[in-house]
């Protein structure tokens, strides 16, 4: 019997099922979207059932396609996106539309919370910083505006969590999972208890779920799951991680000296570490299931769904184009960059569409009579690893900070040749890519390797499904040149911000607290 890993990677757009090998060879793969709701400003919502759905059919056909026995498949592992928050009641129904990691409506709380000394207590006890689609803020949202939507709820979940329990019925998560949600004491590997009592939160500690290794089974494909997938019935179900460990996995980061670039839906940096990075503090802080490592990330949402966003609100017609050739608007825009760069620069890209630094806005500036559309696209790809490097120098700019030497880059851009010189001219450090394509989808494959004993441990996986498919090497002119456009970048998006920054929310922030210790103090 051939072992064939199915890896599921729903992610904040796109939901991946992918098909690999115990080597790591990718044979098949299926893409569904994911439709997102937008019910008000700063609201990001899934249907979950309408995930699970897609998850179903995706994993139908690339076993129908690849002409793949369900008896051969010897694992099946769910990731997916991080933070966020599904909630399901004791039967595992749905209590509402899940929250994606995009959501910010948790903003006003954690403003309230920055003012009355909260996060200083919470940041420390899950080493990470509060932010606004971390499922712990969302709680308290839910508990402000939504009490009876927490009182409804017997489980919080996570993305893959959920994915897992309609696959096999287990309520779990794992040490990846629980971090990234800001739940967690990721040293000690259990609840942060002390951070939901800071929060106010000790009503939601009885709903969380057990944590429980990666690499481990945690259950077996139901006879639903099986009529709706196609799976056996009884496949083992491993437990899985979320899907930035996942990436970074499939990306082969393992070491100290190496940088993990994830460029999606966010931008992701992340590094290892021997103990949690306290200085710089970072977005996110999780145990790595290799090497008994912490990675460290940094993530804003200033990445490719910026590029993503440019074609379809104003390429579309483009986009028409490249189809009836039998391309994609993505491909195009590559051709157009590649023609792009010897000539002089022109503009600058914010890649701010959903979120900037201190508020400055997203925006498209110094065009003149002679660009074009080759220019744009080029400001476009500089600007989001422009936004990348931002984010790094953080990342590298403090005394726990991790000695990097190389780049490990996943995620769209990494498809691009021309891209993924931009990401390593404009770094100044060699990169490579590692085979494959959907890392997410292959990180999760990883574990349920583990989990059933085709490798004996993640090092041995890491060894055996990963090798380098492309390298670049950087260029010291275009360096150099980066650099300075990079300079520029940084001060003109501070002005901008200057600016463009609304006082009104942090006055009413103050207003709130005020009153609340008003309240307390009555």
């Amino acid at each position: 019997m051939a072992a064939r890993l199915l890896g599921i990677d729903s992610g904040g757009t796109m939901t991946k099922v992918a098909l690999f090998d115990e080597e790591g060879k990718e044979l098949a793969c299926d893409h569904r979207p994911n439709r997102i709701m937008f019910p008000a400003a700063g609201c990001t919502e899934r249907d979950p059932d309408a995930m699970w759905h897609s998850t179903a059919e995706a994993i139908a056909s690339v076993l129908e396609r690849s002409g793949t026995a369900p008896s051969d498949i010897a694992a099946v592992t769910p990731s997916g996106f991080g933070a966020g928050l599904y909630m399901v009641d004791g039967a595992g129904r749905s209590v509402r539309p899940a929250f994606g990691s995009t959501d910010s409506r948790s903003v006003p709380v954690i403003e309230e919370w920055q003012l009355t000394g909260v996060t200083r207590e919470i940041e420390p006890r899950i080493s990470q910083q509060v932010w606004s689609g971390q499922s712990l803020a969302i709680l308290g949202w839910l508990q402000r505006h939504e009490p009876e939507t927490l009182a409804a709820t017997r489980h919080l979940l996570l993305c893959k969590d959920f994915l897992r329990l309609r696959l096999c019925g287990d309520i779990s998560t794992d040490p990846t999972d629980a971090g990234c949600a800001g739940f967690a004491d990721i040293e000690a590997g259990a609840y942060a208890e002390d951070a939901f009592a800071a929060a106010g939160l000790e009503g939601c500690i009885p709903k969380l779920p057990p944590i429980a290794p990666s690499t481990a089974v945690a259950g077996r494909v139901s006879a639903e799951a099986a009529r709706a997938t196609g799976l056996l019935e009884g496949t083992p179900v491993a437990r899985g991680v979320y899907d930035v460990v996942g990436c970074t996995l499939a990306s082969g980061v393992s070491a100290s000296d190496q940088l993990g670039v994830v460029a999606g839906t966010f931008s992701i940096n992340s590094t290892l570490h021997r103990k949690p990075c306290l200085d710089p503090n970072p977005t996110l802080q999780v145990p790595y299931p290799l090497n008994d490592l912490y990675l460290a990330t940094i993530a804003t949402p200033t990445s490719a769904s910026n590029l993503e966003w440019f074609c379809k609100t104003l390429l579309g017609a483009e986009a028409e184009r490249a189809r009836g050739k039998g391309r994609s608007i993505y491909e195009v825009c590559s051709d157009l960059v590649s023609r792009s760069l010897d000539r002089p620069r022109d503009m600058l890209f914010f890649p701010y569409v959903f979120g900037g630094p201190q508020g400055a806005p997203a925006g498209l500036l110094g065009a003149t009579a002679r660009s074009g559309l080759a220019d744009v696209m080029r400001a476009v790809f500089e600007g989001i690893v422009f936004a990348h490097r931002a984010d790094i120098d953080y990342l590298l700019g403090g005394p726990d900070s991790a000695p990097v030497a190389s780049v490990r880059l996943s995620g769209g851009p990494s498809k691009s040749s021309v891209w993924s010189q931009i990401f390593c001219d404009a770094l100044g450090l060699p990169l490579s890519i590692a085979n494959g394509s959907e890392f997410g989808a292959k990180g999760a494959a990883m574990c349920g390797a583990v989990a059933t004993g085709l490798h004996a441990d993640m090092q041995t996986a890491s060894r055996k499904m990963i090798r380098v498919a492309r390298e670049h090497t950087p260029d010291p002119a275009r360096h150099e040149d980066l650099d300075r456009a990079y300079r520029h970048y940084r001060r003109v998006g501070a002005r901008m911000a200057e600016v463009w920054a609304d006082p009104a929310p942090a006055a009413e922030a103050r207003a709130r607290a005020d009153s609340r210790l008003a309240g307390a103090s009555a």
